[in-house]
């Protein structure tokens, strides 16, 4: 899929406040800002693995580690590449921080600064 030059593509869950007040600082850095809401739209682990090459992270980098799912379903286990992904696929709920991607550059937005290295 071919983007406008200026399109950020804008990963979050608007259940959390964190990830909401992050999609209006996203709106300061693009004029065309795309939101993805993990939790509507499932992302395959194809997506997944695509997303991740961009931020230059591991699956398990992307998770809440002090969420009580992961707690109970994920930690103490060993899990392959495919198996992250899949665990990403299927709870994105415990993605800790929102993910913006614009042109061929992406962040993990755990800050508010974060988001405007984009720009």
């Amino acid at each position: 899929m071919k983007a406008h030059p200026n399109e950020l593509f804008f990963y979050y869950n608007p259940a959390h406040q964190v990830d909401k007040q992050m999609r209006a600082y996203a709106k300061t850095v693009a004029n065309h800002v795309n939101e993805i809401n993990i939790e509507k739209e499932r992302i395959t682990t194809t997506g997944w693995r695509e997303i991740l090459d961009k931020l230059n992270l591991r699956p398990k980098d992307l998770l809440n580690r002090a969420h009580p799912d992961y707690q109970s379903k994920i930690a103490g286990k060993t899990w392959d590449e495919e198996s992250w992904l899949t665990i990403l696929s299927k709870f994105p709920h415990l993605i800790k921080a929102p993910i913006a991607i614009k042109r061929n550059k992406a962040v993990l937005c755990t800050t508010p600064n974060t988001i405007l290295e984009l720009d």
